[in-house]
């Protein structure tokens, strides 16, 4: 632990070099397009037009707290801004070190920064999603409660943990390269296992307590109420739940940044 809190403080020396790459970073993504940043608003704008269209208009859910396909594409778009934000956080890290091998060869360079790059880039997407959601809500005729000050903490939350996450598969990846093909399946499989299109209270999670209890086991699960509460349902966030999953994102970002600290040794080699 000790030594965990001495890197950490010796990454906050580098928060400089964090800030200059991650504006590099979001200067690359958009490079050469005509609308530029505009992207980080489009992109999830036209992912809720497509849920929307699949699940409110054709699939119709089941789910009388959807009743109108308005109020169904604000609940999807408060959780598809955060999902988003995780999912490109994971699959970007993934790649990172190796993408930046000549930057890890450098005896010098801090490797971990590349990860909190990752995350903090696509959370500067995430932020830059939120307003077009505010407008939504407001469009849709929906409202914004003094809940939505609680936004802040699941924030900080799902930052800790993608940020764990991401050092632990940006570490792992680099010896084992398999586990960038077996990302894109498992994400699928954590999406829909995370009430983003669904709501928890749904008929036939209720109805099965092994369902739920599963479900219930997974962080972002959470994680995603959060949001649905400060924004879409106007409520207090569940506080016991919310800060169980604040400890194992503690614990997610420990052994992220231990394993990662561990094999930081071997990462020239292998880029």
């Amino acid at each position: 632990m000790a030594r965990l809190i001495r890197n950490l403080r010796q990454l906050f020396k580098y928060r400089v070099l964090i800030q200059s790459l991650v504006g590099r970073d979001l200067k690359a993504r958009y490079r050469g397009t005509v609308l530029g940043f505009l992207w980080s608003f489009l992109n999830p704008l036209l992912l809720m037009l497509v849920y929307t269209v699949v699940f409110a208009l054709i699939l119709q859910p089941r789910d009388p707290l959807f009743g109108k396909p308005l109020t169904y594409a604000l609940y999807l778009f408060s959780g598809l801004l955060p999902w988003h934000w995780f999912l490109s956080s994971t699959l970007e890290s993934s790649g990172a070190l190796m993408a930046n091998g000549n930057l890890i060869k450098k005896i010098l360079f801090p490797a971990e920064v590349l990860p909190v790059v990752t995350v903090t880039a696509n959370l500067v997407n995430f932020l830059f999603g939120l307003p077009i959601l505010f407008l939504l809500i407001f469009l849709f005729g929906g409202h914004l409660t003094w809940y939505v000050l609680f936004l802040p903490l699941v924030v900080v939350i799902q930052y800790i943990f993608c940020l764990g996450f991401s050092l632990l598969i940006s570490a792992l990846t680099v010896h084992f390269r398999d586990i960038r093909d077996i990302l894109n399946n498992l994400m699928t499989l954590w999406f829909f296992s995370t009430p983003v299109i669904y709501s928890m209270q749904l008929g036939p999670i209720q109805k099965s307590s092994a369902l739920r209890t599963v479900l219930s086991l997974n962080p972002m699960t959470h994680i995603i109420e959060g949001y649905h509460s400060a924004l879409y349902y106007g409520g207090l966030i569940h506080w016991k739940r919310l800060g169980v999953t604040f400890l194992v994102s503690l614990l997610v970002f420990w052994i992220g940044y231990s394993v990662f600290d561990r094999l930081r040794d071997s990462f020239p080699e292998e880029v």
